[in-house]
């Protein structure tokens, strides 16, 4: 039982950031355990909402492969993947649209509204929303690279104290659907509306060296682990989308386990963390 005297601390503790980020925009990437998990996927709900009632624009752009892959096997439909990517047709863009457009946003949605978030689920298609090209690097079919957030329409709905979440679905120019990976769709967004902070939550700790949490983390620092393949599969995208963000002008990126339970509070509103936080680099005369 935490006393009385340590949960005055807690919240003391929490005070210079709930001022410090009131008014801000968080870009949060949700994923992972923390989506198939009803105790977690209700206390993400309870920390988004808390958040937006401190003050913060919270936008969230969710993930949901597991359930595409389910859903694509009931018809019939085989997943195939490329360098751990999924490559989609056209009959896996309709199972694509209609579970991450349809019910997975739609749960999070209402489980959010459940606490009085005052959420609405979109995607990329919506408003133009996201607009996207084919991805070339490799040909994984109908799978988008971003070319344009319309950030009017996310802004018109922050100002007016609704919380966007985005299923990662673009539409090219032809108004043809495309997926696109949720992770980099997480970090075009958060680049495009200069967010205050990106948040990844994910089935890992953070990035782990010679078994110790790494606190923080720099674009130097990351490049040599990726090269000493410490960071290493699924994770090189989402770290190289994280310090283009950081380019982009987003203050500062936080990889979360969301496998614990109010990871993303903890993260935010604790001097400690719970993660790994990504920043830019220090210039020299700073040290």
């Amino acid at each position: 039982m935490i006393s009385i005297s340590d949960k005055t601390e807690v919240l003391i503790e929490a005070l210079p950031y709930i001022r410090r980020y009131e008014g801000k925009i968080f870009v949060v990437k949700y994923g992972g355990a923390a989506m198939v998990d009803e105790e977690l996927e209700e206390t993400f709900a309870q920390d988004v909402t808390l958040l937006k009632k401190v003050g913060v624009k919270v936008v969230i752009v969710h993930g949901g492969g597991k359930d595409v892959t389910e859903i694509a096997t009931k018809f019939g439909i085989q997943s195939r993947f490329i360098d751990g990517q999924r490559y989609t047709d056209e009959p896996m863009m309709g199972v694509v649209q209609m579970v991450l457009a349809g019910k997975t946003n739609k749960d999070i949605v209402a489980r959010i509204n459940k606490h009085d978030g005052e959420a609405v689920g979109v995607c990329g298609i919506d408003a133009d929303l996201i607009r996207v090209k084919k991805f070339t690097e490799r040909d994984l079919g109908l799978v988008g690279e971003i070319t344009s957030v319309n950030t009017l329409y996310l802004n018109l709905l922050l100002d007016h104290g609704i919380m966007p979440v985005i299923a990662p679905i673009g539409v090219n120019e032809d108004g043809q659907a495309h997926n696109i990976n949720a992770d980099v769709a997480a970090a075009r967004i958060a680049a495009a509306l200069k967010s205050e902070k990106l948040v990844y939550l994910s089935d890992v700790e953070g990035v782990i060296a010679d078994s110790e949490l790494i606190h923080s983390m720099d674009e130097a620092e990351a490049h040599q682990l990726i090269e000493s393949g410490v960071i290493s599969n699924g994770m090189i995208p989402k770290i190289r989308s994280a310090f283009k963000a950081l380019e982009a002008d987003v203050n500062k990126v936080h990889l979360i386990d969301g496998r614990v339970k109010h990871s993303l509070l903890l993260e935010i509103f604790t001097d400690a963390g719970v993660g790994t936080e990504l920043i830019k680099a220090m210039s020299p005369e700073l040290g």
